[in-house]
């Protein structure tokens, strides 16, 4: 196990240097000159002004020599400076990465818990009405696009039915609150982009549980638990669902890439402070520093996450302990 997770860590490494290098020429070969955006900031300025500022930010230089300087910058962890709020990426990063994966988590938890429960009580009458409205409703999520999804949310719930805050993380009349208080505060304005994000993959999980518990309640060693007398509670959820959980487990860990792209648009649309708002206003103002910086935290967290699902597929599948 320690030399599978060794190599694993290996390969993530260059699979990240790989991401940097072509994320580094794609920003760059996107319209748009950051010199200009910081000029209009300024009010407008002259060619000299221009070259001026391409100089101050090394834009003047060859591609490759701005992307060694880059990558060396890196690898003594320094990200770079933004060109827009003219601090480091880093700090930028480290201010917003937080409440980003608090979302991310929470949609993740809650798609897995929900979606996985209703295709598993789906799975017992395949045929019957529950099982029918749990398909429909899978149908219709997985086709309902995040941000779509959240608008619609922020004008049930703050039009129709005023419960849930929609913008924001926490409410700043609270700041000297106690802790409990206010992290409470905190899932409250928390519960809508959270849902908003994670009911496309609710969908997901709750079509492959349904699918999986439909195989697995027709094996043998069900058969056999339920002659031998187990409650139907203890088949569901102690025989059955540890083998169905399998496929729910390799599709948590892809899935965890769609959850971060989504969580751009859905902090957009809650004024989410997370990284997804910083690559948002990254984007308007061509901040290519900044933009990197996002999509390298990102990228770490999709890598980082493929790693923890392979080790819990092995945890929960004995027979890939003992492969060599």
């Amino acid at each position: 196990m320690a030399a599978y997770i060794v190599r694993r860590i290996l390969y993530g490494i260059l699979l990240m240097a790989g991401v940097v290098i072509l994320n580094f020429f794609l920003i760059r070969l996107a319209p748009g000159d950051p010199a200009e955006v910081i000029a209009g900031d300024m009010g407008g300025a002259t060619a000299e002004v221009l070259a001026s500022i391409r100089a101050d930010y090394g834009l003047d230089q060859p591609l490759l020599t701005q992307l060694w300087v880059y990558l060396s910058g890196m690898l003594q962890g320094d990200l770079g400076q933004s060109y827009f709020f003219n601090r480091p990426v880093s700090e930028l990063i480290a201010i917003r990465v937080g409440p980003t994966i608090l979302l991310v988590i929470a949609a993740q938890v809650i798609a897995i818990t929900i979606g996985t429960a209703m295709g598993v009580f789906a799975a017992r009458k395949p045929g019957g009405l529950f099982s029918s409205v749990v398909s429909v409703i899978a149908t219709i999520g997985y086709a309902v696009p995040v941000f779509w999804m959240g608008i619609m949310l922020v004008i049930l719930f703050a039009s129709i039915i005023p419960i849930f805050p929609v913008e924001g993380m926490a409410d700043v009349r609270l700041r000297n609150d106690p802790w409990l208080t206010r992290m409470i505060d905190i899932l409250y304005h928390l519960c809508l982009p959270a849902f908003s994000l994670g009911i496309i993959f609710l969908a997901i999980y709750a079509r492959l549980a349904r699918a999986s518990m439909i195989d697995v309640l027709g094996a043998d060693y069900v058969r056999t638990a339920r002659a031998k007398g187990a409650s139907e509670g203890s088949v569901l959820f102690k025989h059955a669902l540890r083998n169905a959980a399998l496929p729910i487990i390799t599709v948590a860990g892809l899935q965890f890439g769609g959850l971060i792209s989504g969580a751009l648009l859905v902090e957009t649309v809650f004024n989410w402070p997370g990284m997804g708002t910083l690559a948002f206003d990254a984007i308007l103002r061509r901040d290519y520093t900044t933009m990197l910086g996002v999509l390298f935290f990102a990228s770490a967290m999709v890598v980082v996450a493929n790693i923890i699902t392979d080790l819990s597929y092995r945890i929960a599948d004995p027979r890939l302990r003992t492969e060599t």
